[in-house]
């Protein structure tokens, strides 16, 4: 079973820039996406063989969720009970036959921090939510976790110590998810390999691989025997982040 997570940074943008090429070519089972911006009825892109699952923020233009899946899910769930984040369409559970599959869009603190305060809510209550999925069955969760884990994960670590996604307090809770039960499929089988999932628009730090890892396929511990690969496409373009997969 192949999964696959990106953020598309605006779902018709993505569009038009190489996403139907990329979901054909890579054939999906299971296809996330994050920051979708957009409603239902201004997507025009259907994948023959796909449900659709879409969660919208109620800001328009803004965050967004969506899963196109071969199999229909169980049981599907938009957010997770919190208002100040479930608003912003941020998390999408799918229930299947073995596991939960929840993408999520995690809350980008901002330049100044000045959603760090509530990132740490999110984080804390997010973990609880699912530490909680994990007493039924185990979790795959994917999305851009807008963090980069350890010094390997971001190309610069010195001079970004304490910007928005590589502060200390974003990476030790991340530390704490890994550490309650769950593993970073991607460190895990590749724990020397530099590769980033995201890069800026300025300066040419794409072209110059001046990047960071913010997007992750993490899955419980008891699943992770089952994981045979976990890839970073960074060779795919349509968004300032590549998108991220997992085969089980």
């Amino acid at each position: 079973m192949r999964l696959v997570s990106w953020n598309v940074a605006g779902i018709r943008a993505c569009i038009k820039k190489g996403l139907p090429d990329f979901l054909a070519k890579i054939d999906a089972d299971v296809f996330c996406m994050q920051e979708v911006k957009a409603e239902m009825n201004q997507i025009d892109f259907h994948p023959e063989g796909y449900k659709e699952y879409l969660y919208p923020a109620k800001r328009k233009g803004y965050s967004g969720t969506m899963i196109y899946s071969k199999t229909e899910p169980q049981s599907i769930q938009y957010g997770y009970g919190e208002s100040e984040y479930d608003d912003e369409g941020r998390s999408i559970t799918a229930e299947f036959k073995d596991f939960y599959l929840v993408t999520t869009y995690v809350p980008n603190v901002k330049r100044d921090l000045s959603r760090l305060e509530s990132r740490m809510h999110f984080e804390d209550t997010f973990k609880a939510y699912l530490k909680k999925l994990e007493e039924k069955k185990p979790v795959i969760l994917c999305g851009d976790l807008n963090v980069a884990h350890n010094e390997i994960d971001i190309y610069n670590a010195r001079s970004n110590r304490g910007h928005a996604g590589f502060t200390d307090e974003e990476r030790a809770k991340f530390t704490d998810l890994l550490a309650s039960g769950f593993v970073d499929t991607f460190r895990k089988l590749h724990p020397d390999t530099v590769r980033y999932s995201w890069w800026s628009y300025i300066g040419h730090a794409r072209d110059n691989n001046v990047g960071w890892r913010l997007d992750y396929f993490v899955v419980s511990e008891s699943l992770f025997p089952k994981v045979k690969e976990s890839y970073i496409y960074d060779d795919v373009f349509g968004s300032d982040h590549c998108p991220v997969g997992l085969e089980i």
